[in-house]
């Protein structure tokens, strides 16, 4: 159920991450080869990328299969970025939302994807609603439980929650309206990346020029891959990467402190 990678560091080309390794999130598209849920993520994909000292991201979305977009190969060969975050996408249901449902979402400097599903939607997120002001559920960019999920995570944002707290909060906070949900996101501003794991996969990688990979799956075979324990809160800056274990939606909605680990 979808694909997403981020990335902070040193400039690379967009393509060096997304496109020219073996098993990167290109061919994850068609052949993803740790998706538990779904098969092929063919209905939509996005990239955000930060550039120029613009801390406002560009986005380039599509609401077909990339490996039909001739387009984005050309762009990723070219264009560079010390930050991005690229998504490919498998529809929970049918919608007609076309690329306004595939991620990264975005607002402000915020890029953010949601690799999963939000059990019984949407009616298991209704009682949720009340939580957001009425002007922010309306503009909701897309009709899908990723868009509602992105609501929730920017309104803890706005409210003053570091991305850490925000993401742990929201996590909590759905998966105790609807347990059996998956909940791994991601989100950046350009200089750190935060993320979950709880319910699928999720990997970070040091890159050996300097910069930090997380991704649902390692992108080729490179031993230095590391998997995040389900549970997880990860925060990563170029250089650092900290785990932080999640508590059960019936105990705090703040990530635990103890048995943080720092690699």
């Amino acid at each position: 159920m979808c694909r997403h990678l981020a990335y902070v560091g040193p400039e690379v080309r967009l393509g060096e991450l997304l496109v020219a390794p073996a098993h990167g999130l290109y061919r994850q598209s068609w052949a993803p080869r740790r998706q538990r849920y779904g098969t092929v993520n063919a209905d939509g994909f996005g990239v955000g990328w930060y550039a120029g000292g613009d801390p406002v991201p560009a986005r380039y979305r599509r609401a077909g299969p990339v490996w039909a977009d001739l387009s984005f190969a050309d762009l990723a060969r070219v264009v560079r970025s010390g930050a991005l975050l690229g998504a490919v996408r498998d529809a929970t249901l049918a919608g007609a939302d076309a690329e306004a449902a595939a991620a990264p979402f975005a607002a402000g400097t915020w890029l953010f994807s949601h690799n999963g599903a939000v059990a019984g939607w949407p009616g298991s997120l209704a009682p949720l609603v009340a939580s957001l002001p009425p002007a922010e559920v309306l503009a909701l960019e897309a009709r899908t439980d990723s868009a509602f999920v992105w609501a929730l995570v920017l309104a803890r944002l706005r409210a003053g929650d570091d991305p850490g707290r925000a993401l742990a909060g929201t996590v909590a906070e759905v998966a105790a309206a609807a347990p059996a949900s998956r909940l791994n996101l991601l989100l950046t501003d350009g200089t750190a990346v935060t993320a979950t794991a709880w319910g699928d996969t999720l990997w970070y990688l040091a890159r050996p020029g300097g910069g930090t990979v997380v991704a649902s799956e390692p992108y080729d075979d490179d031993p230095a891959w590391q998997e995040v324990p389900d549970r997880t809160l990860l925060t990563a800056s170029r250089t650092e990467v900290l785990l932080t274990p999640l508590k059960e939606p019936s105990d705090t909605l703040a990530p635990a402190s103890a048995e943080e680990s720092r690699t």
